[in-house]
């Protein structure tokens, strides 16, 4: 008996096979496919091409052998997505004994899809599943497409824009899914994608319903994380900027349609914000919170915390995207930081400290404003040094001979002697401002205790050359700043004697007189010239 239910079994078994595999000999599924394409041209508001459709029982499924969903035609001619193969679940009683095409499942493989950003905000894809712009608001109802899952499995996609700006970008491995995916419900989903160079991408979230009007603008509440992204092989900044880094951000994502918010964490590695700097020896760690208005596409940086160490430098202000670059109006405030913690940030901003120099101790006050395009920034507004003094670099013995037009006349203050391993600084006061085209430092007022007083203006060029103008005043209250202030005097007593023959030298005094000074060289290694020739009686 038992071996009968057994034959029983295998016979039933090699029925439902023999049927699984005749079925789709009698079944010319292809006869499907305008109902399939009319099907999701409706759902997108696009037409959709489907190429031969076969019918795999095993797997439940229609299989289109190419896919193609037409763009906008505002922005191309050619497909907005383009597939060599679709599979289509359904129910397929349905199929078979009524006709009938019940989609409960899209899996597209190795999509192309073509991503352009018009001048004036819209993208190609903010017509999808709903009307154009140009429709009258009581058009019919948008379509309904609900499936148990759609994916997208190992695409690419092409970042461009209208009028085209740059080279287009191109993103690899895209995998999308959505689980109970609906136009008009909210529905869970996933992205990932490699990104230019060697960047990975993962956006994880809800989303939904489909905002009718513009796709771009449905809400969703999403979280983002780039690992080792750099935003010069990502297309995101030109090349030749002087901008480079290696950013991983974990970030939390919202929008309502309207507005979209996002906080999170950055860390940057190599980083480098100038074309004259260096990368930041150490990671640098960046708190934020933005907001953002879809339809202007400006935004407001709530705060910006670059810190170094147990401080931070704190950035608010506005930006403005445009097809060129985002327009930015900022405040940078760094109100009495340690100097020591913040030096590390000095490389990645452009500052070169003379060679085997180092500040040590302080603080530094700066409100500056960042404004213009973000790729080409003017920093300009003022800053102050407090308490601090540059290591390694004896100012003193530094300025060179006395002269007069390039002879030199006498041993100036290297001869006399200098403010040993490093210069004090008590306070440092300049107005910067600084243009990818030339750095100005105005309204110099320095107070350095072991030499004097000194004000100017002068400038750094992007390759760090100098070339300042200054008046410096000795003191008198200190060995050095005396015999300074005697050899200055008897240099130009000396002089003016020999000018003017018929004029009694003045008697020697260690009275301190401005002395001009002019600053060239390079940041690394500045060249001071102390001059007498406008002190001559």
């Amino acid at each position: 008996m038992q071996k009968r239910w057994i034959r029983i079994a295998i016979a039933a078994g090699a029925v439902v096979v023999l049927v699984l595999v005749l079925i789709p000999l009698f079944v010319n599924a292809d006869t499907f496919r305008p109902t399939v394409e009319n099907q999701l041209s409706q759902a997108l508001g696009r037409k959709v091409s489907l190429g031969h459709l076969g019918l795999s029982l095993f797997r439940g499924s229609l299989v289109a052998s190419d896919l193609a969903i037409a763009d906008d035609p505002a922005f191309s001619a050619s497909p907005f997505l383009s597939a060599k193969s679709l599979r289509i679940g359904v129910e397929v009683g349905p199929l078979l004994f009524h006709r009938q095409v019940n989609v409960t499942k899209l899996v597209v493989d190795s999509p192309a899809i073509n991503l352009i950003h018009a001048g004036n905000g819209r993208w190609n894809f903010s017509s999808l599943g709903g009307t154009s712009s140009s429709s009258s608001q009581n058009s019919t109802q948008m379509p309904d497409l609900t499936v148990g899952e759609l994916a997208v499995t190992n695409g690419s996609a092409t970042v461009s824009s209208m009028p085209a700006v740059g080279k287009p970008l191109v993103y690899s491995a895209v995998d999308v899914s959505a689980q109970n995916f609906s136009l008009r419900s909210n529905f869970p989903f996933q992205l990932s994608a490699n990104l230019p160079g060697a960047g990975t991408l993962s956006l994880n979230g809800n989303a939904g319903p489909l905002n009718q009007q513009n796709a771009a603008d449905t809400p969703f509440r999403a979280t983002l994380a780039l690992k080792h992204f750099d935003p010069v092989a990502a297309g995101v900044v030109p090349p030749g900027q002087g901008i480079a880094m290696d950013v991983d951000l974990d970030s939390q994502l919202a929008s309502d349609g309207r507005t979209l918010t996002a906080s999170g964490k950055i860390q940057a590695s190599h980083l480098q914000l100038a074309r004259n700097g260096s990368p930041a020896p150490n990671p640098v760690l960046i708190d934020y919170s933005v907001t953002g208005n879809l339809a202007t596409e400006t935004g407001r940086v709530n705060d910006l915390a670059v810190h170094a160490g147990s401080v931070a430098v704190h950035i608010t202000g506005t930006a403005r995207l445009t097809p060129q670059a985002a327009l930015l109006d900022l405040h940078l405030a760094a109100p009495n930081l340690p100097i020591d913690q913040l030096e590390q940030l000095l490389p990645a901003v452009g500052v070169t400290l003379p060679t085997g120099s180092k500040l040590h101790g302080g603080t530094v006050t700066a409100n500056l404003a960042v404004t213009g395009p973000a790729t080409a920034t003017t920093i300009a507004g003022p800053v102050e040094i407090d308490n601090t003094t540059l290591a390694g670099f004896d100012l003193g013995s530094r300025i060179d001979n006395l002269n007069i037009g390039g002879l030199k006349l006498i041993g100036g203050l290297k001869l006399i002697g200098g403010t040993g391993n490093g210069t004090q600084i008590q306070l440092l006061r300049a107005t910067l401002n600084a243009t990818p085209q030339i750095t100005q430092i105005n309204n110099i007022d320095a107070n350095l205790p072991q030499l004097g007083t000194a004000t100017g203006s002068g400038t750094v060029s992007p390759a760090g050359a100098l070339n300042f103008k200054m008046n410096a005043t000795l003191t008198t209250s200190n060995v050095v700043g005396n015999e300074a202030n005697k050899a200055i005097n008897a240099a130009t007593n000396y002089l003016t004697g020999f000018l003017h023959h018929n004029q009694a030298p003045a008697a020697t005094s260690n009275a301190a007189r401005p002395i001009p000074l002019t600053i060239t060289g390079t940041t690394a290694n500045p060249s001071i010239h102390a001059n007498v020739i406008s002190m001559l009686k």
